[in-house]
């Protein structure tokens, strides 16, 4: 009886250890990570994957374009996207939802995006913050409205403004650029002092290089809420079934826009996304502790420990 009773507990000690160091199935080991060229979500992404890899996890990325990465994460092709944005994304991952194809996280990672018009502060603070503001300033603005790439939705909700002659904008002239341009633009109003009005957005290192005001009373022309957004995370229905540990890291990661524009600017100014996100974790050991609240390793040890001696 002896016997019998230390081989029990013997294999209950071996069944308690297996559980610390299996919590997840082979299969999501690799974890798979669609990214669009947006270049929050390659910092974000770079982010998961530095603390993927650092608690023996093995990442790649797949860069393509958002039906492309829903239709893999269907296909089980794709593990899971960080950049959805809504509601820019709404149309392309409608078909998607419709058929329970894909899961969106109920708790955005990013709750407090925008993409609209803004101006200087100092614009703001001489009387220009509203969108019928802006005809009252046409001397000052040069009859100038400054836009990013030709083709964007912006571009198109600007030039709508224009032809329809909304806000009494209909003498005004959208100047299309790059983004690059469009700022260098704006740059050299702010030296000057002049207003400026101009397609902004955050996160986006903008908004760390000046200070900015949003335009409001926009009649929802750049969506509702005055332009208001949201960024959530997108995997297989599935998932958080298949790989518990991954779902859980994924649930955690959630930034504010100054964050996400402090990640950005490094990246922008053409360093390596992995090379940031490494140097933003070792800087930031609070936020990194708190991204890993409840996720282990791989193998069942304990995360924070596993990527903090990864990061040395």
């Amino acid at each position: 009886m002896k016997r019998l009773n230390a081989f029990a507990g013997c294999c209950v000690l071996t069944l308690f250890s297996s559980s610390l160091f299996a919590a997840e199935p082979a299969s999501c080991q690799q974890a798979r990570i669609g990214v669009v060229g947006w270049t929050d979500v390659v910092a974000t992404t770079a982010v998961a994957a530095t603390l993927l890899d650092g608690l023996g996890y093995k990442t790649s990325q797949i860069t393509a374009s958002q039906q492309i990465i829903f239709a893999g994460i269907d296909k089980k092709q794709i593990d899971f996207f960080l950049g959805y944005w809504k509601p820019a994304m709404d149309n392309n991952i409608k078909p998607f939802l419709d058929k329970g194809q894909v899961k969106v996280f109920e708790r955005p990672s990013l709750p407090d995006a925008i993409a609209t018009l803004a101006v200087p502060a100092y614009a703001a603070e001489q009387g220009l913050k509203t969108f019928a503001d802006i005809a009252k300033f046409k001397d000052q603005l040069g009859g100038k409205i400054y836009g990013i790439e030709p083709g964007t939705g912006a571009n198109a909700n600007i030039k709508k403004m224009i032809d329809s002659n909304q806000f009494g904008l209909g003498d005004f002239q959208l100047v299309e650029s790059s983004e690059a341009a469009m700022l260098a633009a704006v740059g050299r109003a702010v030296k000057r002092n002049e207003p400026v009005v101009f397609v902004g957005w955050k996160p986006h290192p903008m908004n760390l290089q000046m200070k900015l005001t949003y335009l409001t009373g926009s009649q929802d022309v750049f969506g509702p809420n005055e332009g208001s957004a949201s960024v959530s995370t997108v995997t297989a229905p599935d998932f958080a079934e298949r790989c518990p540990n991954v779902n859980r890291l994924l649930s955690n990661l959630t930034f504010t826009t100054q964050q996400e524009s402090a990640l950005m600017e490094p990246i922008m100014a053409h360093k390596d996304a992995k090379d940031v996100a490494r140097q933003w974790l070792k800087d930031n050991p609070t936020e990194m502790r708190r991204l890993l609240e409840g996720v282990t390793t791989f193998d069942g040890k304990n995360g924070a420990d596993s990527v903090l001696t990864a990061l040395k």
